[in-house]
Parts: C-alpha cells; sequence; structure tokens
C-alpha cells in the first residue's frame, strides 16, 4: 500500500518531468526559430547584393557598397550644391558629342528635344573640357553590360557640384512586370545616385541590359564606338570579377560637343 507522502512524491516527481519535457520543447523551438532567423537574413543579404551589383550610381555621391546609387542608395553629397547650367541650347536640335579615348572614337548622338536639360549640362561640361582626361572607372560584364564613365575623379564619386532632373525615363516604353525595360545596345545613359541626381557619370550600353526605368536615355552611340567598348568588354573587369575598374583602362582624351 502506497503512503500519502509516497503518493505525493511520485506526483511531484511526475510534475517535474512535465516541466523538463516543456523546458526542452521550448528550447528545441528557439533553436528552429534561430535558424529560419539566420536562414531570411541570407536571404535578404543575397537580395540587397543582387540589387548592389544592378544599381548604377552616380555623380557626387559616397557609397558604401560598390554600386549603391545607387545606384542610388546609400550616397551622400561630399560637396556644396551648386545651380544647374542656364539654359542655352537649342531644344529642338540634335547635338553631337565627340568622346576621343585610347580605345577609338565614341561618337553620341544627343536629342535635345528629349533630354534638354542632359544635353545642356554635356554641352556646358564638355565646353570647360571638364572630361578631358578622365578614366571610365567602371565596366559591368554580368547580369547589366555597361561601361560607365564621366568622373573627374575616377572612382565613380565625383560629379560636376550640381544635379539635373531625370528625362525621357518613358522614352525605352512601359516597364514590364519584373519593373524593368530593356535599354538596348549602342544607348547612352545617366548614372545616379536616386530620383533627379544626375550629374556628369554616364553609361555606354554595349549589349542589350534590362534595368529599372531610373535613368535617363539621352542618346546613342555610333557602330565604331560600340565596336571599340565591346573591345573594353571582352578584356574584362580587373581582377575577374563581373563589377569594376575595366581590366583594359580606357581614358577620355578629349570631348566636343556640337549642335548637328
Amino acid at each position: 500500500m502506497v503512503s500519502s507522502d509516497q503518493r505525493r512524491r511520485q506526483l511531484a516527481r511526475e510534475k517535474y518531468a512535465r516541466q523538463q519535457q516543456r523546458r526542452a520543447e521550448a528550447q528545441r523551438r528557439t533553436r528552429r526559430n534561430t535558424v529560419i532567423a539566420s536562414s531570411v537574413a541570407v536571404v535578404l543579404a543575397a537580395g540587397l547584393a543582387v540589387w548592389a551589383s544592378v544599381a548604377l550610381t552616380g555623380d557626387d555621391s559616397k557609397s558604401t557598397e560598390a554600386s549603391q546609387p545607387s545606384e542610388t542608395p546609400s550616397a551622400a553629397p561630399t560637396e556644396e550644391k551648386k545651380p544647374e547650367p542656364a539654359m542655352s541650347i537649342d531644344k529642338k536640335a540634335t547635338y553631337t558629342m565627340a568622346l576621343k579615348t585610347n580605345v577609338g572614337d565614341i561618337t553620341v548622338t544627343m536629342d535635345a528635344a528629349k533630354a534638354p536639360h542632359t544635353v545642356n549640362s554635356f554641352k556646358h561640361l564638355a565646353d570647360k573640357k571638364y572630361f578631358d582626361g578622365t578614366a571610365c572607372h567602371r565596366l559591368t560584364t554580368s547580369g547589366i553590360f555597361v561601361l560607365q564613365c564621366g568622373d573627374p575623379k575616377g572612382d565613380g564619386t565625383g560629379g560636376p557640384g550640381y544635379s539635373i532632373p531625370d528625362e525621357n525615363l518613358n522614352g525605352l516604353g512601359k516597364a514590364a512586370k519584373d519593373g524593368m525595360v530593356t535599354y538596348p545596345k549602342g544607348t547612352v545613359a545617366m548614372a545616379n545616385a536616386g530620383p533627379n541626381t544626375g550629374g556628369s557619370q554616364f553609361f555606354l550600353v554595349y549589349k542589350d541590359t534590362k534595368l529599372p526605368p531610373n535613368y535617363t536615355p539621352f542618346g546613342t552611340f555610333d557602330a565604331d564606338g560600340l565596336k571599340a567598348v565591346e573591345e573594353v568588354a571582352k578584356a574584362g573587369v580587373a581582377g575577374g570579377a563581373g563589377d569594376g575598374a575595366p581590366q583594359k583602362k580606357v581614358t577620355i582624351e578629349k570631348a566636343a560637343v556640337t549642335k548637328k
């Protein structure tokens, strides 16, 4: 026969066992949640890395990520902003920007009717020899296919000290369901660090590239120029990555903008 004391001790042991079981289950749930949270963090980090590889940053930005307008994103002014140059071009005319580079001549045809602020800015800067002696600092060979130029510092953070508005963002058609449009091979467009932050940096598309319609397409470049940029792309990125300084260095020796 079990005494009342023995019964109490047995009940206490059973209660203690149940408590231990509940604690063990709680610990297992915590470990599972930690693993799930870590997995989500990895996925988010990967997504941000992809965004960084796509974003095209530009002028007057100091980026904490290699591509962040972006891109874009994580950019801050590096100098006091100046006013945009006064409009001095014929808004109904077509202009030509002749880029003499060490890898060949590149001729860009610019339509002032579609991007008057952009064309006016390039005319203003070229007349001041702003682009002369500058390096094309960025080449991308994976995901997007562009050569980026126009930075007097040569590291992606330089600009003229003023910003110009985005223009002609619908010029390449309506965005698809994924939010992208195709920037055709031969397109010239503005890099930026977010809406209405264009300055002097621009990119030359040497292969059809899908991007958000956030970058002002303001012209096209000729077949000889395309061939030259394709040769630069063929040489790849310094260090073998898909995004960085071109292995084959490109320098704009002289830039001139004239009315057609």
